[in-house]
């Protein structure tokens, strides 16, 4: 060893380092901006949880709803499977009849029944009750209506066309006088 370092050791006591007067405040404003790192992460994270648990929550109420569904159509499609089922479908929504049966159409059941007048004189302009007509009768009569719209809107087109030659027609001989 050498004197120098000798010295050292005897006769000088190592000091603390100084410590500046300012390092206090670094280290909490430092320490604060830490722990406000971790709360923003933190409350992230929990926000993320929540809005993910929502969604799980969604999801589950959808898979019931489609279950429910599911069950409903399954109860639907065993159904076909009974022959009196069938029969009575076909009967209602096609106008089947068993043989000996005499299929009977009235063209104005109104009439017979008198039913239809007596409601639309208790209503007096409410919502008119629709009637239940056959599939093939459906299309016939949206064929029907169909064309009479457009017939509707020509003449009323023509209609329009004529009433504006019309005024001018008036207009000039006004004019003219």
């Amino acid at each position: 060893m050498s004197t120098r370092d000798r010295k050292a050791t005897r006769g000088e006591e190592k000091t603390p380092p100084k410590r500046s007067i300012n390092s206090g405040p670094i280290a909490f404003f430092v320490s604060l901006f830490i722990v406000a790192v971790g709360v923003i992460q933190l409350v992230s994270t929990l926000n993320v949880y929540a809005a993910d648990l929502s969604h799980l929550n969604s999801l589950k109420r959808q898979e019931a709803a489609l279950i429910a569904q599911k069950q409903e159509l399954e109860n639907d499609i065993s159904r076909w499977d009974d022959t009196s089922y069938v029969a009575a479908q076909a009967r209602d929504r096609l106008g089947f009849v068993f043989p000996g049966e005499q299929s009977v159409h009235v063209l104005n059941p109104q009439a017979v029944t008198g039913e239809e007048a007596e409601q639309q004189e208790s209503s007096s302009g409410s919502s008119t009750q629709s009637k239940q007509l056959p599939w093939y009768s459906e299309l016939s009569y949206s064929f029907k209506e169909a064309d009479q719209e457009d017939d509707k809107q020509t003449d009323s087109a023509d209609q329009q066309q004529s009433d504006t030659q019309d005024d001018k027609q008036e207009s000039n001989q006004e004019n003219k006088q």
